[in-house]
């Protein structure tokens, strides 16, 4: 069996394993964007701002220590 044709087959292997890894990065980054995406018009339509989630995303650590300190 001639090395071209192992390195082909194995390049081959390689190339599909990175395929499916990016088109699984893919799928994810897509899915987390569409329910980050509904989550914002669900609060847009109960009178919530963009700017009011991101506010609390940000302000998340302190409100979680917060919370398990029992408010000291």
């Amino acid at each position: 069996m001639p090395t071209n044709f192992i390195i082909l087959i194995a390049a081959i292997v390689v190339a599909l394993i990175v395929f499916r890894a990016l088109l699984s990065l893919l799928k994810t980054a897509i899915s987390s964007a569409v329910a980050i995406f509904v989550i914002v018009v669900i609060l847009t339509v109960f009178g919530f701002k963009p700017q009011d989630l991101i506010n609390e995303v940000t302000h998340l650590p302190q409100i979680l220590k917060h919370l398990v300190t029992g408010g000291k």
